[in-house]
């Protein structure tokens, strides 16, 4: 008797080349999580332009990449003319 994963695994689906193009547009949110030593509310409530806050990483360290709340990979950071922007490293 065959379950349904079984199933899957041996009859491949083809998906109408369509359906990807629809599927590309979807937005989706990447976000890079920097952790930070210690943040508070009240640390948060403080927060002004030109604060630094310390972070548990090094500053050499890779940074996880977040898409839709689940990890992706890992960047780092740099800078590109007057913006700063995330190098992926590795994904999966």
């Amino acid at each position: 008797m065959t379950n349904a994963s079984t199933l899957l695994k041996e009859i491949p689906v083809a998906v109408p080349e369509e359906r990807w193009e629809e599927a590309n547009s979807l937005p989706c949110l990447l976000s890079v999580d920097l952790p930070v030593l210690t943040f508070t509310v009240r640390e948060l409530l403080r927060l002004e332009p030109g604060v630094i806050l310390e972070t548990k990483s090094p500053n050499s360290a890779d940074v996880p990449v977040v898409v839709n709340s689940r990890r992706i990979g890992w960047a780092e950071f740099e800078v590109v003319g007057h913006r700063l922007g995330i190098r992926i490293t590795e994904l999966g």
